[in-house]
């Protein structure tokens, strides 16, 4: 899979220019790679163009230009483009109600290990979470999370094939599952593999 360089990337004076028209783009395309894990976790399936957009967010609003601070930015997010033999999602847990987050965030410690993604006749994969640095306490997880899920070849071939795909969580404290997910969301991932 294709992974962000300074040549892929605007200049700030050339986004200044195409950011209507590439926001669009990208807000349309985050339709089909958001999957709701029942009301209160939500999987951002990352990719090319959602970072392409982040890293160019992040130059705009920091105003760098210069070789080193790009090269930071690109170091920072290529990591959550996927590899072509997996997926690679912003994992939120969203509660409007500051107080409610926070004793959901304490009753559900580990559930980054917990959340998973399945191809249709297979076994479930489990998310890789956090591999940056460890974001859960042991007394309360964070709202944020970044996964990775690794798919067999096997696996990948049948998703690529239009075999279902479901997702889900099993944790005690927040056991749901979306089977099959959204064609959208679906036919999206899809082509993020291999």
């Amino acid at each position: 899979m294709q992974k962000l360089s300074r040549e892929t990337l605007y200049s700030l004076e050339e986004y200044a220019e195409a950011r209507p028209t590439f926001r669009a783009e990208v807000l349309q395309h985050k339709k089909n790679r958001a999957l709701a894990i029942g009301e209160h976790a939500t999987l951002y399936f990352e990719d090319y163009l959602t970072m392409k957009y982040q890293v160019q967010e992040m130059l705009r609003i920091e105003k760098i230009f210069e070789k080193a601070g790009i090269e930071e930015e690109l170091d920072a997010y290529n990591p959550l483009v996927p590899d072509g033999c997996n997926w690679k999602a912003t994992f939120m847990i969203e509660y409007g109600d500051v107080e409610e987050r926070r004793k959901a965030l304490e009753k559900l410690v580990g559930i980054e290990d917990k959340t998973w993604m399945q191809v249709e006749g297979f076994d479930k994969v489990y998310a890789i979470a956090d591999e940056d640095l460890e974001r859960t306490e042991a007394d309360k997880t964070s709202a944020v999370h970044f996964m990775r899920f690794e798919l067999t070849p096997e696996m990948a071939a049948a998703a690529k094939q239009g075999a279902a795909i479901n997702g889900g969580i099993d944790h005690d404290h927040y056991n749901i599952s979306v089977s099959p997910i959204p064609a959208n969301i679906r036919d999206s991932l899809s082509e993020d593999l291999d």
